[in-house]
């Protein structure tokens, strides 16, 4: 069974009231997610939902079989938003970007709790609404902004996301994120690590310079910051 202890490691349940936080805590179950793993696809019937508590998972759209981030869920929320609205399929692939822990329940019971508990409801469509910004704002980034200041964005929204400048990945997972081609992703990591801002090997990077890499990174993440923080304090608000 889940604890409570658990639940204070993802802010959204951590915000509940008490009372509601015990009765939810109690349907769900903890669940080990390995990197790479897909949690939903695009029009596939959404069987489970997930609160992230060490783990953190990328939503991706995927176009002529080949994806593209446009949102990142880590511990300040939950994956299942559209069930909220009354949609049961995913319009996105959800893929665990980090390994980590999440705590999960079936679809039908996380209906049955959303619908009783007015506190559920408001701290989920809170978190909707700060996901959907940060879908446009990524949707502007990946036109507008070049492949080295993407990357130095998503590095540092990782990096608030799992609470570690250390983490894994690998070029083809990054190429993937990015939607660019592994080779532009290996001369922007290039650039990056002769610069002395990060260090890459073995599949894994260390943000070495965390001044040098916000200034590298694009003006949408200090905007998307504002949405991630703004989500925290929400989140940590009761009502």
């Amino acid at each position: 069974m889940a604890s409570a202890r658990n639940a204070d490691q993802n802010a959204l349940l951590a915000a509940l009231p008490s009372k509601e936080q015990k009765r939810i805590l109690g349907y769900l179950k903890p669940a080990a997610l390995s990197l790479g793993d897909i949690l939903c696809e695009p029009g596939k019937t959404i069987e489970r939902i997930y609160f992230p508590l060490t783990a953190l998972i990328s939503l991706l759209t995927v176009v002529d079989d080949k994806p593209l981030e446009v949102g990142m869920i880590g511990r300040e929320g939950v994956l299942g938003i559209p069930l909220a609205f009354g949609v049961k399929h995913s319009p996105v692939r959800a893929l665990v970007q980090g390994a980590g822990l999440a705590l999960t329940m079936p679809t039908p019971v996380f209906l049955r709790e959303f619908k009783r508990s007015p506190p559920l409801q408001g701290k989920v469509l809170g978190f909707a609404n700060e996901l959907m910004l940060q879908i446009g704002l990524s949707a502007a980034c990946n036109r507008f902004h070049p492949v080295t200041a993407r990357l130095a964005r998503w590095l540092l929204m990782t990096r608030d996301r799992v609470g570690s400048d250390e983490f894994r990945l690998t070029h083809k997972f990054l190429a993937d994120m990015l939607g660019v081609r592994r080779a532009g992703v290996t001369i922007a990591a290039s650039g990056l690590q002769r610069g002395g801002v990060i260090e890459y090997s073995w599949g894994r990077v260390r943000i070495l310079n965390e001044r040098k890499l916000e200034a590298t990174a694009c003006s949408c993440y200090e905007m998307g910051r504002g949405i991630y923080k703004r989500e925290q304090s929400r989140a940590n608000r009761n009502p």
